[in-house]
Protein backbone atom coordinates (compact mmCIF):
# COMPACT_ATOMS: atom_id res chain seq x y z
CA UNK A 1 0.00 0.00 0.00
CA UNK A 2 1.18 3.43 -1.24
CA UNK A 3 1.92 5.71 1.29
CA UNK A 4 -0.88 7.83 0.35
CA UNK A 5 -2.99 5.20 0.92
CA UNK A 6 -2.28 4.30 3.76
CA UNK A 7 -2.67 8.13 5.58
CA UNK A 8 -6.03 8.04 4.24
CA UNK A 9 -6.81 4.65 5.54
CA UNK A 10 -5.56 5.94 8.53
CA UNK A 11 -6.82 9.20 8.88
CA UNK A 12 -10.23 9.54 6.90
CA UNK A 13 -11.42 6.27 6.31
CA UNK A 14 -15.09 7.42 6.49
CA UNK A 15 -14.41 10.54 4.16
CA UNK A 16 -13.33 14.69 4.84
CA UNK A 17 -15.18 17.58 5.76
CA UNK A 18 -15.82 19.84 3.03
CA UNK A 19 -15.81 23.47 3.85
CA UNK A 20 -16.48 26.59 1.48
CA UNK A 21 -13.53 28.64 1.21
CA UNK A 22 -14.97 31.83 3.19
CA UNK A 23 -14.78 29.38 5.99
CA UNK A 24 -11.01 28.85 6.09
CA UNK A 25 -9.75 32.12 4.07
CA UNK A 26 -10.32 35.93 2.80
CA UNK A 27 -10.67 36.58 -0.82
CA UNK A 28 -10.36 40.28 -2.01
CA UNK A 29 -10.72 41.74 -5.26
CA UNK A 30 -7.26 43.56 -5.96
CA UNK A 31 -7.02 47.32 -7.43
CA UNK A 32 -6.46 48.82 -10.75
CA UNK A 33 -3.27 49.49 -11.95
CA UNK A 34 -3.27 51.07 -15.59
CA UNK A 35 -0.81 49.44 -18.58
CA UNK A 36 1.27 52.37 -19.06
CA UNK A 37 2.18 52.17 -15.28
CA UNK A 38 3.53 49.01 -15.37
CA UNK A 39 7.06 48.10 -17.25
CA UNK A 40 8.46 44.66 -18.23
CA UNK A 41 11.96 45.46 -15.51
CA UNK A 42 10.28 46.32 -12.38
CA UNK A 43 10.51 44.43 -8.75
CA UNK A 44 6.63 43.14 -8.89
CA UNK A 45 4.65 41.11 -11.10
CA UNK A 46 1.04 42.76 -11.82
CA UNK A 47 -1.94 39.97 -12.20
CA UNK A 48 -5.30 40.62 -13.66
CA UNK A 49 -7.73 38.81 -15.89
CA UNK A 50 -5.36 36.76 -17.78
CA UNK A 51 -3.59 33.41 -17.61
CA UNK A 52 0.04 35.23 -16.46
CA UNK A 53 0.95 38.66 -15.11
CA UNK A 54 0.72 41.38 -17.21
CA UNK A 55 3.54 43.19 -16.68
CA UNK A 56 5.65 44.66 -13.68
CA UNK A 57 5.25 47.15 -11.10
CA UNK A 58 7.57 49.29 -8.34
CA UNK A 59 4.82 48.55 -5.98
CA UNK A 60 2.80 45.77 -4.39
CA UNK A 61 -0.29 45.47 -2.78
CA UNK A 62 -0.17 41.47 -1.55
CA UNK A 63 2.77 39.39 -0.09
CA UNK A 64 3.10 35.40 1.10
CA UNK A 65 1.75 32.35 -0.53
CA UNK A 66 -1.29 32.92 -1.92
CA UNK A 67 -3.98 31.40 -4.68
CA UNK A 68 -4.97 33.79 -7.22
CA UNK A 69 -8.48 33.57 -9.35
CA UNK A 70 -9.07 35.27 -12.34
CA UNK A 71 -12.42 37.50 -12.02
CA UNK A 72 -13.42 38.90 -15.34
CA UNK A 73 -12.53 38.23 -19.15
CA UNK A 74 -11.87 35.12 -21.27
CA UNK A 75 -9.89 33.04 -18.63
CA UNK A 76 -12.48 34.29 -15.80
CA UNK A 77 -11.99 31.10 -13.44
CA UNK A 78 -8.31 30.42 -13.87
CA UNK A 79 -6.25 29.48 -11.06
CA UNK A 80 -2.80 30.33 -10.17
CA UNK A 81 -0.56 30.34 -7.53
CA UNK A 82 2.16 33.65 -5.90
CA UNK A 83 4.97 33.44 -3.97
CA UNK A 84 5.91 36.25 -2.65
CA UNK A 85 5.01 40.08 -3.71
CA UNK A 86 3.18 41.08 -6.24
CA UNK A 87 0.42 43.79 -7.48
CA UNK A 88 -3.41 42.39 -7.69
CA UNK A 89 -5.49 44.04 -10.17
CA UNK A 90 -9.16 44.42 -10.15
CA UNK A 91 -9.70 41.56 -12.32
CA UNK A 92 -7.51 39.10 -9.47
CA UNK A 93 -8.96 37.77 -6.92
CA UNK A 94 -6.31 36.88 -3.92
CA UNK A 95 -7.50 34.44 -1.91
CA UNK A 96 -5.16 34.49 1.72
CA UNK A 97 -5.77 31.24 4.27
CA UNK A 98 -6.00 32.31 7.67
CA UNK A 99 -6.75 29.02 8.65
CA UNK A 100 -3.32 27.39 8.63
CA UNK A 101 -3.37 24.66 10.89
CA UNK A 102 -6.32 23.59 8.53
CA UNK A 103 -5.35 23.38 5.24
CA UNK A 104 -2.00 23.52 2.96
CA UNK A 105 -2.03 26.66 0.26
CA UNK A 106 -0.52 24.47 -1.94
CA UNK A 107 -3.19 21.99 -1.80
CA UNK A 108 -5.64 24.60 -2.15
CA UNK A 109 -4.29 25.64 -5.05
CA UNK A 110 -3.97 21.89 -6.49
CA UNK A 111 -7.63 21.24 -5.66
CA UNK A 112 -8.85 24.65 -7.26
CA UNK A 113 -6.78 23.27 -10.66
CA UNK A 114 -8.53 20.47 -10.58
CA UNK A 115 -11.98 21.66 -10.33
CA UNK A 116 -10.40 24.95 -12.53
CA UNK A 117 -13.51 23.64 -15.31
CA UNK A 118 -16.09 24.11 -12.63
CA UNK A 119 -15.19 27.77 -12.11
CA UNK A 120 -14.50 28.56 -16.15
CA UNK A 121 -18.13 26.76 -16.61
CA UNK A 122 -19.78 28.96 -13.80
CA UNK A 123 -18.88 31.72 -15.95
CA UNK A 124 -21.79 34.86 -15.47
CA UNK A 125 -22.91 35.64 -19.19
CA UNK A 126 -22.59 39.40 -20.59
CA UNK A 127 -20.62 41.12 -22.46
CA UNK A 128 -17.52 40.50 -20.02
CA UNK A 129 -17.24 36.89 -18.88
CA UNK A 130 -16.70 36.85 -14.85
CA UNK A 131 -17.04 34.85 -12.03
CA UNK A 132 -18.29 36.38 -8.77
CA UNK A 133 -16.77 37.38 -5.60
CA UNK A 134 -19.38 34.80 -3.97
CA UNK A 135 -18.92 31.72 -6.12
CA UNK A 136 -15.60 32.15 -5.27
CA UNK A 137 -16.16 32.54 -1.10
CA UNK A 138 -19.12 29.57 -1.57
CA UNK A 139 -16.92 27.25 -3.51
CA UNK A 140 -16.42 24.32 -1.18
CA UNK A 141 -13.33 22.01 -0.67
CA UNK A 142 -12.52 18.51 0.14
CA UNK A 143 -10.25 19.13 3.36
CA UNK A 144 -8.53 16.04 5.07
CA UNK A 145 -5.59 15.93 7.42
CA UNK A 146 -2.54 18.20 6.91
CA UNK A 147 -0.36 14.96 6.53
CA UNK A 148 -2.55 13.99 3.39
CA UNK A 149 -2.51 17.42 2.04
CA UNK A 150 1.01 17.52 2.34
CA UNK A 151 1.86 14.05 0.88
CA UNK A 152 -0.71 14.86 -2.32
CA UNK A 153 1.11 18.41 -2.58
CA UNK A 154 4.67 16.27 -2.81
CA UNK A 155 3.25 13.95 -5.25
CA UNK A 156 2.07 16.42 -7.66
CA UNK A 157 4.44 19.38 -7.15
CA UNK A 158 6.79 16.21 -8.51
CA UNK A 159 4.68 15.60 -11.59
CA UNK A 160 4.56 19.37 -12.01
CA UNK A 161 8.92 19.46 -11.47
CA UNK A 162 9.19 16.98 -13.91
CA UNK A 163 7.20 18.93 -16.65
CA UNK A 164 9.25 22.29 -16.03
CA UNK A 165 11.96 19.96 -16.68
CA UNK A 166 10.76 18.71 -20.25
CA UNK A 167 9.27 22.62 -20.77
CA UNK A 168 12.91 23.77 -20.09
CA UNK A 169 14.34 21.15 -23.03
CA UNK A 170 12.10 22.32 -25.61
CA UNK A 171 12.40 26.16 -24.93
CA UNK A 172 16.01 25.17 -25.53
CA UNK A 173 15.76 23.25 -28.69
CA UNK A 174 13.00 25.90 -30.07
CA UNK A 175 15.71 28.87 -29.23
CA UNK A 176 18.47 26.26 -31.08
CA UNK A 177 15.93 25.31 -34.24
CA UNK A 178 15.07 29.54 -33.93
CA UNK A 179 18.81 30.11 -34.16
CA UNK A 180 19.55 27.22 -37.26
CA UNK A 181 16.65 28.37 -39.39
CA UNK A 182 17.54 32.24 -38.81
CA UNK A 183 21.02 31.26 -39.84
CA UNK A 184 20.04 29.26 -43.11
CA UNK A 185 18.15 31.90 -44.58
CA UNK A 186 20.87 34.52 -43.46
CA UNK A 187 23.54 32.65 -45.92
CA UNK A 188 21.11 32.76 -48.49
CA UNK A 189 20.83 36.46 -48.38
CA UNK A 190 23.59 37.53 -50.60
CA UNK A 191 22.52 34.93 -53.52
CA UNK A 192 19.23 35.30 -56.04
CA UNK A 193 17.13 37.39 -54.13
CA UNK A 194 13.12 37.46 -55.80
CA UNK A 195 10.21 39.87 -55.21
CA UNK A 196 7.51 38.50 -53.93
CA UNK A 197 4.83 39.21 -56.36
CA UNK A 198 7.36 37.40 -59.04
CA UNK A 199 7.06 34.72 -57.10
CA UNK A 200 3.30 34.75 -55.49
CA UNK A 201 -0.17 35.34 -55.72
CA UNK A 202 -1.31 37.65 -52.61
CA UNK A 203 -4.80 38.12 -51.87
CA UNK A 204 -7.05 38.54 -48.93
CA UNK A 205 -11.01 39.26 -48.61
CA UNK A 206 -11.33 43.39 -49.21
CA UNK A 207 -13.29 46.35 -49.50
CA UNK A 208 -17.27 45.03 -50.22
CA UNK A 209 -16.41 41.71 -49.79
CA UNK A 210 -16.34 41.64 -46.22
CA UNK A 211 -18.40 39.58 -44.31
CA UNK A 212 -20.25 40.67 -40.99
CA UNK A 213 -20.79 38.38 -38.16
CA UNK A 214 -24.11 37.65 -38.64
CA UNK A 215 -22.89 35.85 -42.06
CA UNK A 216 -20.85 33.27 -40.05
CA UNK A 217 -22.58 30.07 -39.45
CA UNK A 218 -22.70 26.81 -36.84
CA UNK A 219 -22.60 24.78 -39.51
CA UNK A 220 -23.02 23.89 -43.57
CA UNK A 221 -20.88 23.37 -46.29
CA UNK A 222 -17.93 25.80 -46.95
CA UNK A 223 -15.59 26.67 -44.07
CA UNK A 224 -14.38 30.29 -43.69
CA UNK A 225 -11.11 30.66 -41.86
CA UNK A 226 -10.18 32.89 -39.35
CA UNK A 227 -7.29 34.00 -37.49
CA UNK A 228 -7.98 31.57 -34.30
CA UNK A 229 -8.02 29.04 -36.22
CA UNK A 230 -3.84 28.80 -36.75
CA UNK A 231 -2.75 25.70 -34.83
CA UNK A 232 1.41 26.12 -33.47
CA UNK A 233 1.90 23.54 -35.20
CA UNK A 234 1.62 25.54 -38.93
CA UNK A 235 -1.77 23.61 -39.89
CA UNK A 236 -5.32 24.80 -39.63
CA UNK A 237 -7.96 23.69 -36.62
CA UNK A 238 -10.77 22.95 -38.85
CA UNK A 239 -12.77 21.90 -36.48
CA UNK A 240 -12.69 25.03 -35.12
CA UNK A 241 -13.89 26.67 -38.24
CA UNK A 242 -17.01 28.81 -38.87
CA UNK A 243 -19.50 28.38 -42.23
CA UNK A 244 -20.31 30.91 -44.88
CA UNK A 245 -22.64 30.34 -47.67
CA UNK A 246 -21.86 29.20 -50.85
CA UNK A 247 -22.91 32.75 -52.27
CA UNK A 248 -20.21 33.86 -50.44
CA UNK A 249 -17.74 31.08 -51.06
CA UNK A 250 -17.97 31.50 -54.29
CA UNK A 251 -17.42 35.74 -54.61
CA UNK A 252 -13.75 35.74 -55.31
CA UNK A 253 -12.00 32.17 -56.72
CA UNK A 254 -8.62 34.00 -55.15
CA UNK A 255 -9.80 33.30 -51.68
CA UNK A 256 -10.70 29.99 -51.79
CA UNK A 257 -8.35 28.03 -50.31
CA UNK A 258 -6.66 25.16 -51.65
CA UNK A 259 -3.26 22.90 -51.15
CA UNK A 260 -0.26 24.29 -50.84
CA UNK A 261 -1.38 27.86 -49.92
CA UNK A 262 0.52 29.77 -47.71
CA UNK A 263 -1.91 31.60 -45.31
CA UNK A 264 -0.59 34.57 -43.39
CA UNK A 265 -2.88 36.48 -40.07
CA UNK A 266 -2.70 39.96 -41.21
CA UNK A 267 -4.53 41.66 -37.87
CA UNK A 268 -4.02 41.27 -34.45
CA UNK A 269 -1.82 38.68 -33.68
CA UNK A 270 0.20 39.29 -36.67
CA UNK A 271 1.85 37.16 -38.72
CA UNK A 272 0.81 33.61 -37.34
CA UNK A 273 1.52 31.37 -40.37
CA UNK A 274 -0.20 27.90 -41.88
CA UNK A 275 0.81 25.46 -44.76
CA UNK A 276 -1.77 23.34 -46.71
CA UNK A 277 -0.39 20.05 -46.81
CA UNK A 278 -3.87 18.73 -48.37
CA UNK A 279 -6.83 19.91 -49.96
CA UNK A 280 -9.24 20.71 -47.10
CA UNK A 281 -11.75 18.33 -46.96
CA UNK A 282 -14.89 21.01 -47.74
CA UNK A 283 -14.65 23.79 -49.78
CA UNK A 284 -12.81 26.61 -48.07
CA UNK A 285 -12.58 30.44 -48.10
CA UNK A 286 -10.87 33.28 -45.29
CA UNK A 287 -12.76 36.10 -43.94
CA UNK A 288 -10.93 39.73 -44.21
CA UNK A 289 -7.85 38.82 -41.07
CA UNK A 290 -6.06 36.27 -43.66
CA UNK A 291 -4.10 36.37 -46.18
CA UNK A 292 -3.82 33.92 -49.05
CA UNK A 293 -0.68 33.46 -50.69
CA UNK A 294 0.11 30.72 -53.77
CA UNK A 295 3.26 30.98 -55.58
CA UNK A 296 3.08 30.74 -59.35
CA UNK A 297 6.83 30.04 -59.87
CA UNK A 298 7.72 26.64 -60.63
CA UNK A 299 11.11 26.96 -59.43
CA UNK A 300 10.39 27.92 -56.22
CA UNK A 301 8.64 25.66 -53.81
CA UNK A 302 5.90 26.68 -51.30
CA UNK A 303 6.92 24.67 -47.95
CA UNK A 304 10.23 26.87 -48.52
CA UNK A 305 8.36 30.15 -48.50
CA UNK A 306 6.17 28.80 -45.34
CA UNK A 307 9.48 28.42 -43.55
CA UNK A 308 10.65 31.90 -44.87
CA UNK A 309 7.67 33.08 -43.46
CA UNK A 310 8.21 31.22 -39.85
CA UNK A 311 11.77 32.80 -39.79
CA UNK A 312 12.63 35.86 -37.89
CA UNK A 313 14.25 37.80 -40.80
CA UNK A 314 10.19 37.64 -41.59
CA UNK A 315 8.84 38.41 -38.25
CA UNK A 316 11.51 41.25 -38.17
CA UNK A 317 10.12 42.71 -41.58
CA UNK A 318 6.38 42.40 -40.00
CA UNK A 319 7.30 44.44 -37.14
CA UNK A 320 9.23 47.09 -39.30
CA UNK A 321 5.88 47.47 -41.67
CA UNK A 322 2.74 47.05 -39.42
CA UNK A 323 0.13 49.96 -38.78
CA UNK A 324 -1.69 50.70 -36.07
CA UNK A 325 -1.53 51.13 -32.47
CA UNK A 326 -4.52 49.55 -30.38
CA UNK A 327 -4.82 46.75 -33.55
CA UNK A 328 -1.75 46.18 -35.32
CA UNK A 329 -2.21 45.64 -39.36
CA UNK A 330 -0.25 43.95 -41.84
CA UNK A 331 -1.09 45.25 -45.25
CA UNK A 332 -1.50 44.17 -48.37
CA UNK A 333 0.49 47.06 -49.55
CA UNK A 334 3.54 46.66 -47.16
CA UNK A 335 3.31 42.62 -47.45
CA UNK A 336 4.78 43.25 -51.69
CA UNK A 337 7.37 45.16 -51.12
CA UNK A 338 8.96 41.97 -49.16
CA UNK A 339 12.26 39.80 -51.12
CA UNK A 340 12.94 36.85 -50.09
CA UNK A 341 16.08 34.93 -50.63
CA UNK A 342 15.35 31.75 -53.53
CA UNK A 343 18.19 29.21 -54.07
CA UNK A 344 17.38 26.27 -56.54
CA UNK A 345 15.15 23.82 -56.11
CA UNK A 346 17.50 21.29 -54.56
CA UNK A 347 18.82 23.59 -52.32
CA UNK A 348 15.69 24.84 -51.22
CA UNK A 349 14.63 20.97 -50.91
CA UNK A 350 17.46 20.21 -48.71
CA UNK A 351 16.54 23.67 -46.28
CA UNK A 352 12.26 21.95 -46.15
CA UNK A 353 14.00 18.78 -45.09
CA UNK A 354 16.42 20.10 -42.16
CA UNK A 355 13.56 22.56 -41.14
CA UNK A 356 10.70 19.80 -41.26
CA UNK A 357 12.69 17.86 -38.99
CA UNK A 358 13.79 20.51 -36.59
CA UNK A 359 9.95 21.72 -36.94
CA UNK A 360 8.33 18.16 -35.52
CA UNK A 361 10.80 17.90 -32.70
CA UNK A 362 9.93 21.09 -31.30
CA UNK A 363 6.26 21.18 -32.60
CA UNK A 364 4.68 18.18 -33.26
CA UNK A 365 2.19 16.63 -30.24
CA UNK A 366 2.97 13.34 -32.58
CA UNK A 367 6.82 12.94 -31.71
CA UNK A 368 9.95 14.27 -29.28
CA UNK A 369 9.63 16.40 -25.96
CA UNK A 370 6.18 17.97 -26.99
CA UNK A 371 4.91 14.45 -27.22
CA UNK A 372 6.22 13.51 -23.86
CA UNK A 373 4.98 16.18 -22.08
CA UNK A 374 1.67 16.14 -23.33
CA UNK A 375 1.57 12.56 -21.59
CA UNK A 376 3.27 13.57 -18.67
CA UNK A 377 0.63 16.33 -18.41
CA UNK A 378 -2.45 13.63 -18.83
CA UNK A 379 -0.85 11.54 -16.15
CA UNK A 380 -0.42 15.10 -13.47
CA UNK A 381 -3.58 15.67 -14.37
CA UNK A 382 -5.30 12.01 -14.03
CA UNK A 383 -3.34 11.70 -11.19
CA UNK A 384 -4.27 15.13 -9.12
CA UNK A 385 -7.89 13.92 -10.37
CA UNK A 386 -7.28 10.69 -8.56
CA UNK A 387 -5.69 11.86 -5.51
CA UNK A 388 -7.73 14.98 -4.75
CA UNK A 389 -12.08 12.78 -5.23
CA UNK A 390 -12.50 12.27 -1.74
CA UNK A 391 -15.82 11.03 -0.30
CA UNK A 392 -17.94 13.66 1.58
CA UNK A 393 -17.93 12.38 5.24
CA UNK A 394 -21.18 12.31 6.89
CA UNK A 395 -21.66 13.34 10.10
CA UNK A 396 -25.01 12.03 10.46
Amino acid sequence: MSRIQELIKEMCPNGVKFYKVKEFANVTIGEFIHKNKQSNDGPYPVYNGGISNTGFYDEYNNDGHKVIISARGANAGFVNRVVGKYWAGNSCYTISINEENLINWNYLYQYLKNNQSSLLGGQQTGSIPAISKKQVEEFKIAIPAIEVQEEIVRILDKFGELEAELEAELEARQSQYEFWRGKIFESHMNGKIKHITDIAMIKARVGWQRLTTAEYLSAGDYYLITGTDFKNDGKIDFNKCVFVTKERYEMDENIQVHKNDILITKDGTLGKVAYLNDEPDKLTTLNSGVFRIKVTDKNVLPRYIYHYFNSKAFRDFVESVKTGSTIPHLTQEKLVSLNIPIPNIKEQEKIINILDKFEDLTRSLSVGLPAEIELRRKQYEYYRNQLLSFKELNNG
